[in-house]
């Protein structure tokens, strides 16, 4: 089976685009007014989620990342009951995606850090994990790594409270719970160490793992060997997630570029890509070809 490719948030076009919300304009607004504005924002946001589904649909891609920020502020306990207000028409959504053949998936933001030495940070970091899994229950995803909650591994060093964290985390967020490695914290390597330990799934990112490294080619032996290693952590290996960026000024830049001009030839084996490139779509559309046996190509 080809891999399939995902789009990630939003399209470079305006089909795909979402509502925000700041603190401040939010707290400009009496109680009853948040309220109103929440319900508008959601509204307005589940219509849109809905239309990147249809998009996706159109334009074959099955899996989809939801905006950590689609329902702002529903990590506050007047935000998710002004959310569970829509839970009829989230499910509904939610089940769309499943017949169409769409994937979701989430990515939590950076300040979420299980591995802090802060018991603040880890507190709100559990808070924000809470919010994206009450998302996919709302959206009756099922809570396995088939709709998962992805983040990195934060604060280096500090793999036992790491793994000790996961292990204690609710079900709804541990079930659906991957590590991914980084450029500068944690290692292909060290991540999957972490992730056989907590037992969780890792999600293997290859530019990461070149810049940290210091590779100079998506080829090297060890992109290959990293990709098999990461598969072997999940429960269903064709469930297996990975990401693929190119570097923006040269290589080893840890900025993303606008499209992808280089995969890692081991991805023909991967069965679910994340394309994390500036212009979304556009870089979709651009490896159309990429996995299709050259005698298939059109001349």
């Amino acid at each position: 089976m080809q891999p399939r490719l995902g789009l990630v948030c939003i399209t470079t076009s305006r089909d795909v685009r979402y509502r925000a919300l700041t603190r401040k304009r939010l707290l400009e607004h009496s109680e009853d007014g948040q309220r109103r504005l929440l319900e508008d924002i959601y509204r307005d946001n589940m219509q849109t989620l809905d239309n990147a589904l249809r998009y996706c649909e159109r334009e074959g891609i099955s899996l989809y990342r939801l905006p950590s920020s689609i329902f702002p502020f529903s990590d506050e306990p007047f935000g998710l009951e002004v959310l569970r207000q829509f839970e009829q028409t989230l499910g509904r959504s939610g089940r769309r995606a499943t017949e169409r053949g769409i994937r979701l998936v989430m990515h939590p933001d950076q300040f979420v850090v299980l591995s802090s030495d802060s018991e603040g940070v880890v507190a709100n970091s559990i808070k924000i994990l809470q919010m994206h899994a009450d998302i996919m229950d709302l959206l009756d995803q099922p809570r396995s790594p088939w709709a998962l909650l992805e983040i990195h591994g934060g604060k280096a060093g500090r793999e036992d409270a790491l793994v000790e964290r996961i292990k204690a985390l609710p079900d709804a967020i541990r079930l659906r719970l991957c590590l991914e490695n980084d450029e500068y914290a944690y290692s292909a390597e060290e991540i999957h160490a972490v992730c056989v330990r907590a037992g969780v799934p890792m999600v293997f990112d290859a530019h990461h793992h070149i810049v940290h490294e210091k590779l100079d080619s998506y080829d090297h032996p060890s992109v290959a060997e990293m990709l098999a290693k990461a598969r072997a952590t999940w429960p269903n290996p064709e469930e297996q997630v990975v990401h693929i960026s190119n570097g923006r000024e040269s290589f080893n830049d840890r900025q993303h570029s606008d499209l992808i001009a280089t995969m890692p030839s081991s991805y023909l084996d991967a069965p679910w890509i994340e394309i994390e490139a500036k212009l979304k779509e556009e870089a979709i559309r651009g490896l159309a070809n990429w996995c299709v046996p050259a005698a298939q190509v059109p001349a």
